[in-house]
Parts: structure tokens; sequence; C-alpha cells
């Protein structure tokens, strides 16, 4: 069981119904010309097309499983005083005196860019569970990283400090 935020689950179901409604289509009527144009054994746009099919198909598959497998959370019943899913968390790492900054999510909304990781990585499974002070270790290949918590924002936007 994985657990999404509304946005990403919205997301998710968009892209799963663009792919059915539209680009599946139009995948199958590429494949059908191509099949058209004779000898298939040295077709090479019926080979290109087959292989846009199944990846297509095995796409379609995978959000179909996400989906099924997900479960919406519901940001009102998460902890507001520790780390769960959806919080966005401030450190600091003690050994480098780095503060730094991420939200908690799950596998399938990590985006280091935009300051999301995963609940599993080394550094989020750590802060999990964790208050505002506490120090959290994560190993990771190099070493274990020192974590303190400095602050905890919950999804409703409400500091704790």
């Amino acid at each position: 069981m994985e657990y999404l935020s509304k946005q990403r689950y919205d997301e998710i179901a968009a892209e799963l119904r663009h792919l059915i409604d539209e680009v599946y289509p139009k995948v199958k009527d590429d494949l059908a010309e191509a099949r058209a144009q004779g000898d298939l054994s040295e077709n090479a746009g019926y080979r290109e097309a087959r292989r846009i099919q199944a990846k297509t198909i095995s796409r379609i598959r995978f959000l179909q499983k996400v989906l099924e497998h997900s479960r919406v959370i519901n940001p009102d019943v998460l902890p507001k005083d520790r780390v769960c899913l959806l919080s966005r968390v401030v450190f600091t790492n003690l050994t480098t005196n780095t503060r730094m900054e991420f939200e908690i999510v799950s596998p399938h909304e990590m985006d280091l860019e935009a300051g999301k990781i995963s609940l599993k990585s080394p550094i989020g499974a750590a802060l999990m569970g964790k208050k505002v002070g506490e120090i959290a270790e994560a190993q990771i290949p190099s070493g274990t990283l020192r974590l303190r918590i400095e602050s905890i924002q919950t999804p409703s936007q409400v500091a704790i400090i």
C-alpha cells in the first residue's frame, strides 16, 4: 500500500486517462498503418510501432497498479508534532553544519529538484517520526549522517518550531 497526496493521485489518474483515451488509439492506428505497408520482416516502421505499443501498454499497466494499490492521504489526520508523510522538514547536517529543507513524500512523488524526498530514502526514513530538536541518524553509503530537526511544517501549513 502506497499513500499519495491528492495532487499526485490526480496527476497519475490524468496521465492514465490521457494514455488510454488519446495515446493508445493513435498507437493502434500507427501500427495498423505500418502493418498495411507489406512485408513485416523488413518493415522498420512496423517494428517501431510495436515497440511504442508495448511501451504504452506497459506504462498503462504500471499506472493502473499504482492507483489500485494507493490511497489518498487525509492531511488532517497526520500528526502535527512529528515528521510524517507530507511534512516539510528543515534540518541541519551536524557534520557539515549545512541546513536543508525537504518535503517527505511517497516514492511516486519523489523529486529532488522540487525538494521532495522519499520516505523510503535513507534520510527520509531516518527523519520519520522525529520531533523538533531531535537528532536523526541516516545510514548512507559514505557513512552516517547526523541530522538535527529544526522545524516541521505540516500539510495544513501550520509551523511547529
